[in-house]
């Protein structure tokens, strides 16, 4: 039984490989950002968090950068430095996930931050005399839980398939579980090359991997539309500024330049050839949950901003868009008049229009949604000296707070953590 580090070990590969470590038996510590910061940590306080390890296991990475975590400082400076940290605490063996395609003159700063690292490595020790390492560069990682997967899977399930880039933007699509896999028999000892390339058995189009999974979902065959490239590029774009999933300039430029290799070298580390996404899909049937992931993927941000433009607009008519004469003499017929009356006015107005531009920004939804739930709640309750027409007119002004209520609470569990 070794003692294993997995920095990352709260990611998505770090998480798949931390259970196929602990399932062979070893000791597993998952380490998040916070319990190892490669980025900020002082190398005498790097050294001491890795001593004691037999293996160091290093998946932290960045698909953008986040603020002050840039990919340099991730992969090219705290990658190096926790490579310093393993050999001056004489860990046994180094394993490092880095990316197909890593160069450190690449196109694009993903590459060069993770090119940078493995060029460190190999000057520094070429021949892991002092310590031994290994770098593994996988292609896109499909499994349970990864981000470009969870992508991938939205568009699987569109009433009609995206074919997005050209015919010749391949990619070589491996399963989360045999990069795992390889890293257990890496852990162990097992004999390979410094630097493995981690691919699947065979190239592939995004739009032939969605088709894949759109079958693992076992939703109906359906048919495709070719998006203009033009369009993808603006989506791409607006990807890259206001989401944090892999639809980023970068990531596409990096398709679009080829992220295909030879899996020799894998499958001899593995003892097997790397299994087709269809036959490892396959082992893992999917459930209703993955189906209703899939189909809820781009309609959560759309549930959360309509709620946010409903409350904001709500405040800018209670303000005065909406007359406030007719405002006072609503509120007159639940008995709130004089200064009261301004205050509930201007009051529930500044809320609500704080309560909406908070939650378009995406600031703590599941407190603004209780925040939300607790405003309707006490308007509800004042709206019981309204007349009955407010209760009973064919649009049912005050009943529509019922599905309302349930659209909060829908978007509260889709953005709960």
């Amino acid at each position: 039984m070794a003692r294993i580090l997995i920095v990352g070990g709260t990611g998505f590969i770090g998480r798949h490989i931390a259970g196929r470590l602990m399932a062979a038996g070893h000791s597993v510590q998952a380490a998040g950002r916070h319990d190892v910061d490669i980025a900020r940590d002082e190398p005498v306080r790097l050294r001491a968090k890795v001593a004691g390890f037999d293996v160091v296991v290093n998946c932290a990475g960045l698909v953008r950068d986040e603020g002050a975590n840039t990919m340099d400082a991730v992969h090219a400076e705290g990658a190096m430095r926790l490579f310093s940290a393993c050999i001056a605490a004489s860990v046994g063996r180094f394993i490092h996930i880095s990316a197909l395609g890593a160069a450190a003159q690449g196109e694009t700063d993903y590459q060069r931050s993770k090119g940078t690292a493995e060029a460190f490595f190999i000057d520094a020790d070429p021949h892991g005399a002092r310590l031994d390492w290994r770098v593994l560069r996988p292609s896109v990682v499909v499994g349970r839980g990864g981000a470009s997967t969870r992508w991938l899977l939205a568009a699987a399930a569109f009433p009609v398939l995206p074919r997005i880039g050209r015919d010749d933007w391949l990619f070589q699509p491996v399963h989360v579980d045999d990069l795992a896999e390889l890293v257990v028999r890496l852990a162990e000892g097992a004999a390979s090359p410094r630097m493995i390339d981690v691919v699947g058995p065979e190239p592939m189009t995004a739009y032939e991997l969605t088709r894949i999974l759109r079958n693992w979902l076992r939703l109906r065959p359906t048919g495709a539309l070719r998006i203009p490239d033009r369009l993808f590029r603006i989506a791409v774009e607006i990807g890259g500024r206001f989401t944090s999933g892999p639809l980023n300039p970068d990531v596409m430029k990096m398709l679009a330049g080829g992220n295909v290799s030879d899996p020799t070298a894998l499958a001899a580390a593995l003892g097997r050839p790397p299994r087709s996404i269809r036959a490892a899909l396959a082992e893992e049937p999917a459930s209703d949950a993955d189906r209703l992931a899939a189909r809820l993927f781009f309609l959560k941000p759309v549930l959360r901003w309509s709620l946010a433009l409903l409350w904001i607009v709500t405040g800018l008519l209670s303000f005065g868009l909406y007359p406030v004469a007719k405002s006072y003499e609503l509120l007159a017929a639940i008995g709130l008049t004089g200064p009261v009356a301004a205050l509930a006015l201007y009051g529930g107005a500044a809320l609500d229009l704080a309560l909406g531009l908070l939650l378009l920004r995406g600031f703590r939804p599941v407190l603004i949604g209780w925040l939300q739930l607790a405003s309707m709640a006490a308007f509800t309750l004042l709206a019981i000296g309204l007349p009955a027409e407010y209760w009973l007119h064919p649009f049912a002004p005050i009943l529509k707070n019922l599905p309302i209520a349930a659209a909060i609470l829908v978007m509260m569990a889709l953005e709960a953590d």
